[in-house]
């Protein structure tokens, strides 16, 4: 499928300090910040527009609080973006501002999700993205997620997650690409 990189924002979920935390476990994907640092550079360096998308936990104790250093951007996820949006929930459309009102102002059709957690805000958002009728790209080597406890006993591993996370996506919301095939 062609995509017009061109008309496609990308957007950076929650890639925030406070997911170095050890409070979260084993992760997955150890070419993240590579592979985010250099579409950041790519989407840049072309002039195409780049949300970043924050998580303003309001669970106390979170590390992603506004008031905790964890709600920082990590170095890689440098510069101005073209919009900036918090938010407190997994869908980076329920944030502020309106993502999808800004991207439908600017002409955007499609989407590079990109980010943290894979299976969760990432995926999330792509969905709804869909959902919403953009041309939607899940970059499922520019995400990472977590190991977590298993519905009714043991543990997927962040590796199984992420793989769930495309099979999910692939043809019914997104279209799942790697890094490589952006750049």
């Amino acid at each position: 499928m062609e995509h017009d990189l061109d008309a496609t924002a990308l957007v950076v979920v929650d890639v925030q300090a406070g997911f170095d935390d050890p409070v979260w476990g084993p992760r997955n994907n150890p070419d993240f910040e590579a592979n985010l640092a250099a579409l950041i550079r790519t989407w840049r360096a072309a002039g195409r527009p780049i949300v970043y998308v924050r998580h303003d936990s309001v669970t106390p104790g979170s590390p992603l609080r506004p008031d905790q250093p964890g709600n920082a951007f990590q170095p890689m996820v440098d510069g101005s973006p073209d919009l900036l949006v918090s938010k407190q929930v997994n869908s980076a459309f329920y944030g502020t501002p309106d993502l999808h009102g800004w991207l439908q102002e600017q002409g955007i059709t499609g989407v590079a999700v990109t980010g943290i957690q894979t299976n969760f805000c990432c995926e999330t958002t792509a969905r709804m993205a869909g959902n919403l009728g953009y041309d939607t790209l899940f970059v499922l080597d520019a995400t990472h997620t977590f190991d977590l406890p298993a519905h009714g006993g043991g543990r997927l591993t962040a590796d199984e997650l992420a793989r769930v996370t495309a099979t999910n996506l692939q043809d019914e919301f997104a279209d799942v690409v790697m890094t490589a095939d952006l750049l």
